[in-house]
């Protein structure tokens, strides 16, 4: 790290903060933040302290954790984002934000892909493997991934990088790319280097930048995904640094083997302009989902409804994206809603998700009864969707700022909130959805402020934790690998 005391942004705002940086590269991280979002950080992190002092229980009896790998910071890598994804022989893989190299002209280190493989024999530790380094734009590279993977049947790895790439995009005078999307294809003999392939460099902010989130395949081998910034509209984007407010796209593979991946921007955002009391999204989270028709949805973490909470920028809204009904014709944006930092939510976090029956499920880090974030559902009715709040985060044991939904068998609901929470479905359709703390983390050696979740069978939840961990070389560690299970 070139920080003495670093400012961490995450999707959703502030994350954490616990100072100001030193090194030059850390004051354009520093500036980057999203400085409409910063009260609404601070109010989190004034409410997390007060649990904290007031908490000192140990850990649920609950569920059980396991630390699998702790980061250890240069050459290794630091601060995970993004969800986790396994291969066929139960490999774990995924990205750090930092890490690996500080030789980046990036806003920070150069960042990783890891691998993480099971012990042959119970109670053995998982052993890890940096899989790729990334080198930054002055290599033609990426540098800084802002979400996870994703992972094909032949086993290639699929993700995107902040910065970084051909793109000419500037930051405080420095050129930082404006990112990429990359593949990283395993070895053709077992132990030998993976291959990286920069599939796309955005060129211009108005294709898109800083690429965030998680990406998605359709049926047809196109990737989704979407840039926070870029977009080539909007100016009341919540950061007067970055230009316009963020784009979702598409990028297709070559038809032809060997041939160069294409990408289309579907859809650049306006914000909310000025004066205005409504207007479109800022800002999207990525992680998208498709339907069957292919019809993307996901939301923004600004935008929408200029509610006064968040300093005229808007509290979010939650989307869909229409395909054309011919081939190259327009894609067809539509606001299923606009939170208003009401009671139903403010400044959603992530993607959502669908559940059997078509509803769709999602998180918002602010809001609510307490201002802590709530969890919503959007159900359709008559061609309107129409929100539902399933819990509001109280800001206590069940702690705030909620994020990485994902469902079970049996249609209970998962996320973290600083701590791992269940929401039980009522057997009743119009019942209660009933929370419990799984599992409170505890800080170093243990794992702190935990990020997106993937389930797999028999029930047991992986992720990742921003900090913590046993490394010595990350103030409040760099950040770990964890499973939490029944």
């Amino acid at each position: 790290m070139d920080t003495i005391a670093e400012a961490v942004y995450y999707r959703g705002g502030l994350r954490g903060w616990s100072g100001l940086p030193t090194a030059r590269s850390a004051w354009i991280g520093w500036f980057a933040m999203d400085c409409n979002r910063y009260a609404l950080g601070i109010r989190r992190l004034s409410a997390l302290f007060a649990v904290i002092l007031t908490l000192a229980s140990a850990a649920s009896a609950e569920w059980n954790e396991k630390v699998l790998y702790s980061f250890q910071s240069v050459p290794d890598g630091a601060t995970p984002v993004g969800a986790v994804v396994f291969d066929k022989q139960g490999n774990l893989y995924g990205t750090t934000r930092d890490g690996g190299s500080s030789s980046c002209p990036s806003v920070q280190q150069c960042g990783t892909v890891y691998q993480l493989a099971p012990p042959a024999k119970a109670g053995d530790p998982w052993k890890e493997t940096v899989l790729y380094i990334f080198k930054g734009n002055t290599s033609k590279d990426g540098a800084s991934p802002y979400g996870g993977l994703v992972i094909d049947a032949a086993g290639n790895l699929y993700g995107t990088t902040g910065y970084g790439g051909t793109g000419n995009c500037v930051v405080l005078g420095i050129l930082m790319g404006c990112g990429t999307v990359f593949e990283l294809s395993p070895p053709k003999q077992k132990g030998g280097p993976w291959t990286e392939t920069v599939l796309y460099s955005f060129p211009t902010p108005k294709q898109g930048f800083v690429p965030w989130g998680d990406l998605v395949f359709d049926g047809a081998g196109n990737l989704y995904g979407a840039t926070i910034y870029g977009g080539g509209y909007g100016t009341n984007c919540g950061d007067a640094y970055y230009k316009y407010c963020g784009a979702v796209f598409e990028l297709s593979p070559p038809k032809i083997k060997g041939g160069k991946w294409t990408e289309k921007t579907l859809h650049g955002f306006r914000g909310v302009a000025v004066g205005v009391q409504f207007g479109d999204g800022a800002n999207p989270n990525g992680g998208l989902v498709l339907d069957g028709t292919g019809a993307i949805f996901g939301t923004t973490s600004i935008g929408g409804y200029n509610c006064p909470q968040f300093q005229g920028v808007g509290c979010g809204t939650a989307f869909e994206l229409k395909p054309p009904a011919k081939t190259g014709g327009v894609w067809t944006e539509k606001v299923l809603h606009r939170f208003t930092d009401g009671n139903d939510g403010a400044s959603p976090n992530g993607g959502l998700i669908f559940d059997a029956e078509g509803s769709l499920y999602g998180v918002a880090g602010a809001g609510g009864t307490q201002d802590s974030g709530v969890v919503f559902r959007f159900t359709q009715t008559g061609g309107r969707w129409i929100e539902s709040l399933l819990h509001s985060f109280q800001g206590t044991k069940d702690e705030s700022d909620p994020q990485g939904l994902v469902f079970d068998s049996l249609g209970n609901l998962y996320c973290s909130s600083g701590s791992i929470v269940r929401l039980k479905r009522p057997k009743q359709k119009m019942g209660s959805w009933v929370l419990t703390v799984l599992y409170e983390f505890q800080g170093p050696p243990d794992g702190r402020t935990p990020l997106e979740l993937t389930m797999r069978t028999g029930d047991a939840l992986y992720g990742t934790t921003v900090y913590g961990g046993a490394g010595q070389s990350c103030q409040g560690g760099c950040g770990t690998v964890f499973e939490v299970f029944p």
